[in-house]
């Protein structure tokens, strides 16, 4: 019976993180506010490409969400000098500003496809202060040897609003138009501002003599340059955020409509199986007491990954798509583990807010990926697209495990 006691024991370990009070509300907050942001990405991708007919405006809408994550080198700064929950809480509060005015524009019917891309880079700008700061307060709120644990937990949380957030935004659109969509995407972000308010760790400098912003910035650069694990597994992020990304966010709906003669219901249900995928793999990791090897485990994930791509780029069934888009999903989750586990592992607490904004900089990546993405797949098509992507994908994370020794060894 000791035995049966201690075998649940070890098992439900990795759940204790949630007995970390301050942890449980940045997971709250940082789950909620995934699921809106989700949620908002395939509506306004179904609503362009229907309002446009455009697979290049498709991507444009994606990238202009992104469009001013340059911002997030003054972002990772302001998140190491003021206190991380009260910047989380503003940002997604603003959200919340941003997805009523959307909202009562459509009602309104004088909704124009400028006005789209005027909110979706106005409300990108202020979202790319949130990954600092709720990025960094996954270390900030739980004792080092809990990391672990909580990156994974905190990769499954945004995977779960991944696999949630598609297939309810999805059918939300089909069953009452984009207005009902943002009805629910506004309420999540008001949820998720609420939590942040509960959380009591600050995460920032206090009690340091304040320093020139840019001054702070340029700490950060040097600090990161002079780390090989650092600036490999931001090289890493780049690759991510070029290749595997564009394809669950800008190639899937053309995917869906133009091959697999879905609707957006459809897109949501697709979308659903990759989000199942993730939320499988970053389960799984979060179990494991103490992961090592996350080097050469990010690396072989990154590959599978993109294989995966390659593979689903070749079926033309929608329910095999399904089943291939888990395996697609399990390999973006576990990248997605290893990464913030290799930066929050390896970087001082004083510059976690400006390592995760260079993270969060690498999103930039997305922005060009996205456009050129949808570009490829207007010119050829959406399979052709995906070839690029995942071959890309493969060839440069082998070049940069080769040029970054230390991050292979990590």
């Amino acid at each position: 019976m000791s035995k049966i006691t201690a075998s649940v024991n070890r098992a439900a370990y990795p759940l204790s993180v949630f007995r970390y009070r301050n942890f449980a509300f940045v997971w709250a907050s940082t789950t909620l506010v995934g699921m809106g942001t989700q949620m908002e990405a395939v509506v306004l991708a179904w609503f362009v490409l229907t309002r446009t007919d455009s697979p290049f405006m498709v991507g444009g809408i994606a990238a202009a969400r992104m469009s001013l994550n340059i911002l997030a080198l003054l972002a990772g700064a302001v998140a190491d000098r003021v206190p991380r929950n009260r910047l989380l809480a503003t940002v997604e509060f603003l959200m919340t500003i941003f997805g009523v005015a959307m909202l009562l524009l459509i009602l309104s019917g004088r909704l124009e496809t400028w006005h789209i891309f005027a909110i979706a880079v106005t409300a990108g700008m202020v979202r790319v202060f949130q990954m600092p700061a709720a990025q960094s307060l996954v270390a900030d709120t739980l004792p080092d040897d809990r990391m672990a644990s909580g990156a994974a937990f905190n990769t499954l949380g945004r995977n779960i609003a991944m696999l949630i957030g598609p297939l309810v935004g999805g059918i939300l659109f089909k069953s009452f138009g984009a207005q009902g969509a943002y009805i629910a995407i506004a309420a999540l972000y008001f949820v998720s501002g609420l939590f942040a308010l509960n959380i009591r760790s600050t995460g920032s400098a206090a009690g340091r003599a304040p320093e020139p912003l840019f001054r702070t910035v340029v700490q950060g650069l040097k600090y990161v340059k002079g780390q090989q694990v650092l600036w490999g597994t931001l090289v890493l992020a780049l690759i991510i955020e070029s290749s595997g990304w564009t394809f669950h966010t800008t190639l899937m709906p053309i995917f869906a409509r133009d091959v697999l003669g879905a609707d957006s219901a459809g897109l949501g249900w697709l979308l659903f199986a990759f989000g199942a995928g993730a939320v499988a793999a970053s389960l799984g990791w979060a179990m494991i007491r103490n992961l090592r090897h996350v080097g050469k485990l990010m690396i072989g994930a990154v590959v599978f990954w993109h294989i995966s791509i390659l593979v689903f780029s070749t079926s033309q069934s929608f329910y095999l798509s399904m089943a291939i888009l888990t395996m697609t999903g399990a390999g973006f989750a576990s990248t997605q583990v290893f990464l913030l586990l290799a930066l929050l592992r390896n970087a001082q607490a004083e510059y976690r807010g400006r390592v995760m904004s260079l993270r969060s900089l690498a999103i930039y990546a997305f922005a060009v990926g996205s456009m050129t993405s949808g570009a490829m797949a207007g010119i050829w098509s959406a399979p052709q697209a995906a070839h690029v992507v995942g071959i890309m994908g493969i060839v440069l994370v082998l070049i940069l495990a080769v040029l970054a020794p230390k991050l292979r060894r990590l």
